[in-house]
């Protein structure tokens, strides 16, 4: 028979042939420097989490305000241009004379009047 069938101990029946140290157990021992070394990284990851959560909240809320930013410069841009088209003289006389029914002097204003009601109104806006 072999040394392995003739063995008592269940490590021994499944073929660990590994010897444990005496005196030492399975479990992982903790040493003091290895405890105040894992106390420090707690410390320092408990004290991180607030700068970095204000941090993310920063930056959302710069982005939110970057496009706000460019949706008002576009907005400005369009006012812009609305401004120098009323400038002209020839748009101003034409809002007059569509959204005011203003003529000059001696003119003759007609309304048409469609078939089926009500004249549309010109986009005086």
């Amino acid at each position: 028979m072999s040394a392995r069938a003739t063995a008592t101990s269940p490590a021994a029946a499944r073929g660990d042939d590994r010897k444990r140290p005496s005196g030492r157990s399975g479990r992982v021992r903790l040493t003091p420097r290895a405890s105040i070394l894992l106390f420090a990284v707690f410390v320092v990851g408990v004290f991180a989490v607030a700068p970095t959560r204000a941090y993310l909240v920063q930056r959302s809320e710069l982005q939110g305000l970057q496009r706000q930013a460019d949706q008002l410069q576009q907005q400005n841009t369009e006012l812009e241009r609305r401004i120098a088209d009323l400038n002209d003289p020839s748009t101003l006389e034409r809002l007059a004379r569509e959204c005011l029914g203003m003529v000059k002097p001696g003119e003759i204003a007609f309304v048409p009047i469609p078939k089926g009601g009500a004249p549309t109104l010109p986009d005086c806006g």
